[in-house]
C-alpha cells in the first residue's frame, strides 16, 4: 500500500498557530517571521505577548512548513529560540500579513535580550558621511544596541524602556513602523534629530551648553590627551577613563579611586590594537570582537604600549572592544588604547544615575561625558577569558545577563537566591529557567546591599517571579543571608557554602548528579562550624556528603589572616613542624608580630580552624616572598600562578592521610616549599611545583575517594578553579585516569556562580519534597 500522502503533496491550504519561547523580543524576530511570510505568500499576524511570539500562518502547506523550517534554523542573530509550538487550526481565508499591537497580559514569561555591541551594519552607518547618523554616538537597531538596561516593563515595546521620553522623528518613524527595515521596531532606535545627546560636563558639575556631539566627543578626547580623567556614560553605568600610556594620569585615577594595585582594565580601537596589548588566538579574537564585548584577560606582551601602573606586576592585561558607537568615535578619535574602568569608589557598585555619578564621582573626575538616555538597571562589564576553545567566565554581567541559564530539573515553585558575600550575584528560578543577575560586587556595604535589593525587585517583576523558596548561605552574618531570614511567608532553606559551588557547575553543565566535587576557595562556613575552603564531597543537587578536605590549620587574626598572606605562612610554619620551623626570611620581615601570631595559632585563640585552599596558595606566597599584604582579593594567589615557571618540572608531595574524612596533608608540600627556598630554587621554580603538587594531590584523592564512593565523574569549583595552570593540570590528571570532568561554561566558578547553585539545590529539594 503506498504512503498516505501529505498535505503539502496534496497542495492543501493550511494555517498554523505559533508560539515561540526564549530571547524573542527585542531581536527583530517579528519582522523576522513577516519576512518569512511574504516571501512564502502566507497570510496572517504575529505579535509580541508577555509568553514571547505568537503567530498564525496560512497558506500553500509546502509554504507553511518551508517557513517552519527557516524559522527553527535560521532565527536572528540576537534570537534565542527555546521552543516552537504549533498548532493546527482551521484556515480563515482571506490575504495579506501583519504585526499586530501587543496585548497587555497578567502573567509574563518572556525573555529579554542582553545588551548588545554596536552591529556592523550600524557601524557602517558611523562611519559614512552621506548617512544622517553620521558619528551619531547612540545609533542602534534591531540586531544591536542596548536592551535590559533601558528595559522597565514587558512586552519589550518602546513605552516599556526609557526610551519612552523620546518622540521618534518622521524618518525614524517610518524606519521603525516598516517591516522591511532593519530597525522596525527597535525600541531604542533614534538619530540626532530626536534622540538623546551627549553633555561635556566642567569639573563643577555645569554642562558646556552649545555644542553639538561631534565637538563634545572632540573636546573629551583632548581632555584625555591632556591627562584629565574623565567618567563616561556607557550603556549600563558609568566608568572612569584616561589614556592608557599616560602614567601621571594613570597613576591620579588610582590615587583618587583608591585602588592600589588591582589592574585596570583597557579598551582598544580592534583587534588589531588588541593584538599590540596582548597575546589574542582565534578564540580571544571571537570573544574580543563577538556581540557581548567582554573584557578578555590576555597574556600581556612585552612591549605592551601601557604605563607601569595600569596593571602593576601583572602578566595579563584586561582588553576591551568598543560595543558603543560613542567608543568608538573616541577610539577613533585618541592616539592609542585608553583604561575605562567601573565608575565607582572602590569596594561600591557602579555608578549608573546621573545625580549619584556627579555626586561620587566628582572627588575622581576631572569631568563627566554623559547624555540624556536613562539607565534603568546598571550592568557592569563582563570578564572572561579563552582556554582550550572555549571560555571560562570570571564575571557574569553585560551581554550575558540576563539570559537564563537552563534549569533541570524544574523548580516546582518560584525561587530566590540570594548568593553569598564576594562577587555578588542573585538568581531567581522559575520553570526552567534561572535568571542570574549580573554582577554587583561586594555585599559588604549599604550601596551594593541597595543594588541587590533594586535588581531582585526589578527581575522578578520583569520575569513574574514571585517568590516562594528563598535560598541562602550559612554564614549568619552575610547580608544576603540577614536579607533572607527577614523575609516573610517564604520557605527558608540554608545551603552549605561548597555544596552550592558544586551544585553550580551541576548546573551549569545541565547535570544532576551524584559526582565527586572539589571545591577549592578562600572560605565559606562549614556545617561544623569551621572554615572550609579545600573540599571533596560526594554531592548531587539535594545533598552532600563531606569525603574529604585539606588538613586544618588555624586562620590567625580571622580576617586580618586574608588581608596579611604572611599570618597564614605563620601558621601553616607552626603545623608543618610542630611547632618548631627552621629560620624563615618571611618570618624575618616580620618579626615583631611573627611570635603572636604564631602564639594565637598555637592557642586556637582568635584563630578559626580553615581547610582553605585559598589560604595556602596565601600561605606559599608569602613563603616564596611573592606576596605578604594584599590589596585586593585574592592577590597573593594571582601573583603567585603568574610567577610560576611555565616549563617548571617537578612536584611536591601532597600525601593523603586517611579518614574518614580523607585529608590533604598540606604540611608536606610546606615542608618541602621551604626546603626547597632554603636550597635557593627560584621563585618561579617553587611556584610551578606548587601548582603541580597540589594538582597531583587533588587527583590522587579523587583516585582513592573512587574506590570507596564509586563515583568516576568529578565537578570542579571555586575561585581557585581560576587559576589556569592548577585547572588544566587537575583536568588532565583526572581524564587521565578515566574520569569525566565537569568545569564552568556559563557561570564563573568563583563566588559569582554560587547563586545559581544556591537555586538549583532549592528547586531539587523542594521537587523532592525536602521543603516546608
Amino acid at each position: 500500500m503506498p504512503p498516505a500522502e501529505t498535505a503539502a503533496q496534496r497542495g492543501e491550504v493550511v494555517r498554523v498557530r505559533l508560539r515561540v519561547r526564549g530571547v524573542v523580543q527585542g531581536v527583530g524576530f517579528r519582522p523576522f517571521v513577516y519576512g518569512l511570510a511574504v516571501e512564502r505568500g502566507l497570510a496572517g499576524f504575529v505579535g509580541n505577548d508577555a509568553d514571547g511570539v505568537f503567530a498564525e500562518l496560512e497558506g500553500a502547506a509546502a509554504a507553511v512548513e518551508s517557513a517552519l523550517v527557516a524559522l527553527r534554523e535560521g532565527p536572528p542573530p540576537l534570537a534565542v529560540v527555546e521552543a516552537v509550538e504549533v498548532e493546527g487550526v482551521a484556515p480563515r481565508g482571506g490575504g495579506g500579513f501583519a504585526i499586530v499591537e501587543s496585548p497587555s497580559a497578567a502573567t509574563r514569561r518572556t525573555l529579554v535580550s542582553p545588551d548588545t555591541a554596536t552591529c556592523g551594519a550600524c557601524l557602517a552607518e558611523l562611519f559614512d558621511p552621506g548617512d544622517r547618523r553620521y558619528r551619531y554616538p547612540f545609533l542602534n537597531c534591531t540586531n544591536c544596541g542596548p536592551r535590559y538596561s533601558i528595559v522597565t516593563d514587558v512586552p519589550y515595546d518602546r513605552p516599556n524602556t526609557t526610551m519612552a521620553g523620546f518622540d521618534l522623528c518622521a524618518a525614524c518613524a517610518a524606519e521603525y513602523h516598516d517591516p522591511a527595515d532593519r530597525r522596525f521596531h527597535a525600541q531604542p532606535t533614534c538619530c540626532p534629530a530626536c534622540g538623546p545627546r551627549l553633555r561635556l560636563s566642567a569639573p563643577g558639575g555645569q554642562a558646556q551648553p552649545g555644542a553639538g556631539d561631534d565637538a563634545v566627543v572632540a573636546e573629551a578626547a583632548a581632555r584625555l590627551v591632556r591627562g584629565e580623567v574623565l567618567a563616561i556614560k556607557g550603556i549600563g553605568g558609568y566608568h572612569l577613563a584616561v589614556l592608557a600610556a599616560d602614567e601621571a594620569a594613570v597613576a591620579a585615577l588610582r590615587a583618587r579611586k583608591h585602588r592600589e594595585e588591582r589592574p585596570f582594565a583597557l579598551m582598544a580601537a580592534d583587534l588589531d590594537a588588541a593584538r599590540a596589548l596582548g597575546e589574542v588566538d582565534d578564540t580571544a579574537a571571537a570573544l574580543l570582537a563577538g556581540p557581548r564585548r567582554p573584557i578578555v584577560l590576555l597574556a600581556r606582551r612585552p612591549d605592551a604600549p601601557v604605563a607601569p601602573s595600569v596593571a602593576p606586576g601583572s602578566r595579563e592585561l584586561g582588553v576591551m572592544l568598543p560595543y558603543t558607537p560613542l567608543h568608538h568615535l573616541l577610539a577613533e578619535a585618541l592616539p592609542g588604547p585608553f583604561v575605562l574602568t567601573s565608575g565607582n569608589r572602590s569596594d561600591e557598585p557602579i555608578a549608573y544615575r546621573d545625580d549619584e555619578a556627579a555626586e561620587r564621582l566628582a572627588p575622581i573626575a576631572d569631568g563627566l561625558l554623559t547624555h540624556d538616555r536613562p539607565i534603568h538597571m546598571r550592568v557592569d562589564d563582563a570578564v572572561t577569558r579563552a582556554w582550550r576553545g572555549g571560555e571560562l567566565l570570571v564575571r557574569r554581567a553585560r551581554g550575558y545577563a540576563p539570559q537564563p541559564v537552563p534549569l533541570s530539573p524544574a523548580a516546582p515553585r518560584h525561587v530566590l537566591a540570594c548568593g553569598a558575600e564576594l562577587k555578588h550575584t542573585f538568581c531567581l528560578a522559575r520553570d526552567r529557567h534561572a535568571f542570574v543577575s549580573p554582577h554587583i560586587g561586594d555585599l559588604e556595604n549599604y550601596e551594593t546591599l541597595r543594588s541587590f535589593t533594586e535588581g531582585v525587585g526589578h527581575l522578578s517583576r520583569l520575569f513574574d517571579v514571585d517568590p516562594v523558596v528563598v535560598a541562602h548561605d550559612l554564614h549568619p552574618e552575610y547580608l544576603s543571608t540577614k536579607h533572607a531570614v527577614d523575609l516573610e511567608g517564604v520557605a527558608l532553606t540554608g545551603g552549605q557554602h561548597h555544596h552550592a559551588h558544586i551544585a553550580s557547575c551541576l548546573a551549569d553543565a545541565g547535570e544532576a548528579g551524584p559526582v565527586l566535587g572539589v571545591a577549592y576557595d578562600g572560605l565559606g562556613l562549614g556545617t561544623d562550624g569551621t572554615i572550609w575552603g579545600g573540599e571533596l564531597l560526594a554531592a548531587d543537587l539535594t545533598g552532600f556528603e563531606r569525603v574529604g578536605h585539606l588538613a586544618t590549620v588555624a586562620l590567625p587574626g580571622g580576617e586580618a589572616a586574608i588581608r596579611e598572606p604572611w599570618r597564614m605562612a605563620a601558621a601553616w610554619a607552626e603545623a608543618a613542624y610542630d611547632g618548631a620551623p627552621p629560620p624563615l626570611a618571611v618570618a624575618e620581615r616580620h618579626a615583631e608580630r611573627w611570635g603572636a601570631v604564631t602564639a594565637l595559632a598555637r592557642r586556637g585563640v582568635q584563630a578559626p580552624a580553615t581547610s582553605s585552599v585559598g589560604r595556602l596558595f596565601d600561605a606559599v606566597a608569602a613563603l616564596a616572598g611573592v606576596r605578604d599584604v594584599i590589596t585586593y582579593e585574592g592577590q597573593a594567589a594571582i601573583e603567585l600562578e603568574q610567577a610560576a615557571d611555565p616549563g617548571g618540572r617537578g612536584a611536591y608531595p601532597l600525601p593523603l592521610l586517611d579518614g574518614p574524612p580523607l585529608r590533604l596533608d598540606g604540611g608536606a608540600l610546606v615542608r618541602a616549599v621551604v626546603d626547597d627556598l632554603t636550597r635557593g630554587a627560584s621563585v618561579g621554580e617553587v611556584a610551578a611545583r606548587f601548582h603541580d603538587g597540589l594538582a597531583a594531590g587533588t587527583v590522587a584523592a579523587c583516585v582513592a575517594l573512587r574506590e570507596r564512593t564509586g563515583l568516576s565523574t568529578v565537578a570542579l569549583s571555586g575561585g581557585v578553579f581560576q587559576n589556569l595552570r592548577l585547572l588544566g593540570a587537575v583536568v588532565d590528571g583526572l581524564a587521565e585516569q578515566g574520569f569525566g570532568v565537569l568545569v564552568h561554561e556559563r557561570v564563573p566558578a568563583n563566588d559569582g556562580g554560587i547563586s545559581l547553585g544556591q537555586a538549583a539545590v532549592a528547586a531539587a529539594r523542594d521537587r523532592a519534597g525536602m521543603l516546608g
